[in-house]
């Protein structure tokens, strides 16, 4: 096993354990209850997966799944929900997401003074830890959540990235995902800090349950890397068949149009379209953004026309010309011995000759 594949992969999940720790101290201090430090006991599985990823995998990722991102979803979604629910009864003071800092700059000379005073460095480390602590549980819970929220996502990012790769990924796509990530990160956060920030929103439980239900839901696309990726092709009966050719040549296109209609824009815009119909709720930014879910729904709509359309205008070119393939994309190349039938059989899935056509034989 390589030095920097084990590094990496131990390193990355040891800062997915880190945040999520976090994660469960704030919401065992806003609660004041010492029971829900049992939450931290999902990073069990998080474990688990880092010793079966070293022992079967050598440190390496998965094809189209990414197990560790998975988990460090269970690990810090449910803290999340917990301090979000906990929202109405967190206050800042007169201003709202203001800072609140009742430990004076003084501790820090104090301690630093001190520190001259003792024997070793030791003492000086951890009285300035001290008063680290002391001035971070000061902060105003909601701040507390932003913050995570925040770092929950570029986590999500920065950890994919430094993840070992597998065989069945390169750099080149890798780095188109987490492009793409980066865009996604920043539409979910945009949705869940505009949404939940409206004031008639916080009244609302079932409606605040339902804002998370959905933010939750469009979590569930980073662990998978089925954007980038196509899937590939055999030459069996079921794989020659119309859908299974149009998935197979435009499988990573079909996947990024599933998730915008199905579990990004598609749920944001629903979400929002009742915000506003049902509970007349109004503002510039959520109007905004409604309309920007309207429109990229509509483009990934029009998107799908022109791919079929496309896919269409292929099959029925390479019919007539009598080449027939495996994928539009990539001909596949069978054996003499099977080729005749083959092609006998994919015609009869491919080829939609007119009624012209399918007469002109019997005129000659």
């Amino acid at each position: 096993m390589e030095l920097m594949v084990l590094l990496n992969a131990l390193v990355t999940r040891l800062l997915f354990v880190l945040h999520s720790l976090i994660g469960v101290w704030r919401v065992t201090a806003v609660k004041n209850e010492p029971k829900y430090w049992l939450l931290a006991l999902l990073n069990l599985l998080l474990c688990l997966e880092t010793g079966l990823t070293l022992k079967f995998k050598q440190g390496r990722g998965y094809k189209w799944f990414s197990p560790a991102i998975f988990l460090y979803l269970i690990c810090t979604v449910p803290s999340l929900w917990l301090l979000e629910i906990h929202h109405g009864t967190q206050y800042c003071g007169n201003k709202p997401g203001a800072v609140q800092v009742n430990v004076s700059n003084q501790d820090f000379n104090q301690s630093r003074d001190s520190s001259h005073a003792s024997e070793g460095t030791d003492h000086h480390i951890i009285q300035t830890a001290k008063v680290f602590v002391k001035q971070l549980s000061t902060i105003c819970e909601t701040v507390w959540t932003l913050a995570l929220h925040q770092t929950f996502l570029l986590l999500l990012v920065v950890g994919r990235w430094l993840l070992p790769i597998g065989v069945e990924i390169t750099r080149d796509q890798l780095s188109q995902l987490l492009l793409m990530f980066v865009g996604t990160a920043a539409d979910i956060l945009e949705f869940a800090s505009e949404t939940l920030d409206i004031e008639d929103v916080r009244k609302n439980y079932a409606l605040i349950n339902a804002i998370l239900a959905v933010w939750t839901w469009s979590m569930l696309q980073f662990p998978l890397d089925l954007a980038v990726q196509h899937i590939g092709c055999k030459p069996t009966t079921s794989t020659r068949r119309i859908p299974s050719l149009l998935l197979c040549r435009y499988s990573a296109e079909l996947w990024n149009i599933g998730v915008s209609l199905f579990i990004q824009d598609g749920p944001f815009f629903i979400v929002r379209s009742i915000l506003m119909g049902h509970f007349r709720i109004f503002n510039q930014m959520l109007v905004f953004f409604t309309a920007k879910n309207i429109l990229v729904v509509t483009l990934q709509l029009y998107r799908l026309a022109v791919i079929t359309l496309d896919f269409r205008a292929t099959i029925l070119q390479k019919s007539r010309k009598g080449e027939v393939s495996c994928c539009p994309c990539e001909p596949y190349e069978a054996s003499n011995h099977a080729t005749t039938d083959q092609d006998t059989e994919m015609k009869g899935f491919v080829a939609f000759p007119s009624k012209e056509e399918s007469q002109a034989p019997s005129e000659d």
